[in-house]
């Protein structure tokens, strides 16, 4: 008889959701520091959708506040 292999149990993966669609948040404004900080690590990187949720266009416009935010210096 052969020994089987322990299974290996799946990653029960939940959806996740837009934030910024849920609150129906539009435009993203690079002054508002708040809530371009909640989407940035701590050395000032963009977070990417696949971590924080976001659909596609609220990513893009995230990443050009952002970028509009660091020439400014109001973020890192």
């Amino acid at each position: 008889m052969k020994a089987q292999k322990p299974r290996r149990r799946r990653k029960v993966v939940r959806q996740k959701n837009c934030r910024l669609c849920e609150n129906k948040i539009f435009n993203i404004d690079f002054k508002d520091v708040e809530l371009l900080r909640r989407f940035q690590t701590e050395g000032g990187k963009i977070l990417p959708r696949r971590i924080t949720g976001n659909c596609f266009k609220h990513q893009k416009l995230l990443a050009v506040a952002v970028k509009r935010a660091r020439i400014l210096a109001l973020v890192l």
